[in-house]
């Protein structure tokens, strides 16, 4: 999609009551010409590209599920509706109410990013992200005849990353690291302006607020006088939060893919990622199960992406025995 915002939607109706989400996204991060040094291939039991764990794969399992489950004339749920997403990779800003919204009218919801090539695993659990965004306002000046008269934005910038570089508390999980800076137009000129922005990951939302007060509280404190720091704290994506029925869905996944002579594991711990799960999950107390797309490496990473072939079909599986299910009744319900 050229635009943040586009999206696919499509609604599949049968004759029983349960209504099941599924969703995954089609952008992704590369850059125009990073096909050519990385085309799709197949080497034994990896297959190759950009973006296909990330997550094109996620969009041709629900494709071939849905074909799957009009092949066996399975017709047993109320409504399976389907929606793409065009924005995930910059936190959805479009598309985070519309999740919100379909995981509140919906039974249980199944994300389909990708498990990881080294753990088969669904997720139950994933980071909150937000951004911490510094502004510096100073004045310019001639670098070499009247520094003097100049406030540098660059130096004040400096001085307030370093006195908030100690803001992550890995027993509660939280993470925030400055990722991206900028200043000054000319080597010979003071710099009027700077800019920096700080990735912040947190397991519960009330850790938001710590971090936003803890950055905002030493902003206060200056280096450099007659200069204007503006702080910014914007929250992207809630975390994942494992409820009680998640837990449910995800155990009796783990009984479903053990008939396949596979081990399922249970991720109750986030990897640092976000998710479009998170805002489905958002208003609602129903399960939903994030990373229910094949096995895959790679993505965000100078590393050439891939998914494991062998785990398309067991995955396939476990997404179509699941909704099967929660049609029927079997696992899902409220009682």
């Amino acid at each position: 999609p050229e635009k943040p915002g586009r999206m696919v939607k499509a609604e599949f109706k049968g004759a029983g009551t349960k209504k099941i989400l599924l969703i995954a996204h089609m952008d992704t991060v590369y850059l125009k010409g990073m096909l050519a040094k990385q085309p799709f291939r197949i080497d034994g039991d990896r297959a190759y590209g950009l973006g296909i764990s990330d997550d094109k794969q996620g969009i041709a399992l629900i494709l071939h599920t849905i074909d799957i489950l009009k092949k066996l004339k399975f017709n047993e749920y109320g409504k399976i509706t389907v929606l793409i997403n065009g924005d995930e990779e910059i936190s959805s800003p479009a598309a985070r109410a519309y999740f919100a919204k379909l995981g509140a009218e919906h039974d249980a919801t199944f994300s389909c990013e990708a498990s990881q090539a080294k753990s088969d695993r669904i997720a139950l659990t994933t980071a909150g992200i937000a951004a911490v965004n510094l502004n510096i306002t100073g004045k310019a000046s001639h670098a070499g005849s009247a520094p003097e008269l100049g406030r540098n934005a660059l130096d004040e910038l400096s001085f307030q990353i370093q006195q908030m570089r100690n803001l992550s508390n890995p027993k509660e999980g939280i993470k925030m690291n400055w990722t991206l800076a900028t200043a000054g137009t000319n080597r010979n000129v003071i710099p009027a302006n700077a800019f920096a922005t700080a990735d912040v990951r947190v397991m519960k939302k009330e850790d938001f607020d710590v971090v936003e007060k803890e950055v905002r509280d030493r902003a206060k404190t200056q280096q450099t006088p007659d200069i204007k720091v503006d702080v910014g704290f914007e929250r992207r994506r809630p975390p994942l939060v494992t409820s009680p029925q998640s837990l449910q869905m995800a155990e009796y996944a783990k009984k479903v893919y053990a008939e396949l002579g596979r081990d399922l594991v249970l991720g109750t711990v986030a990897a640092g990622g976000g998710t479009d799960a998170a805002f489905a999950a958002q208003d609602t107390q129903n399960p939903v199960i994030e990373s229910m797309g094949v096995q895959g490496f790679g993505a965000h990473s100078n590393d050439d992406e891939y998914i494991l072939l062998s785990s398309i079909t067991p995955r396939m599986y476990l997404l179509s025995r699941l909704i099967m299910d929660v049609s029927k009744g079997k696992v899902g319900d409220k009682n």
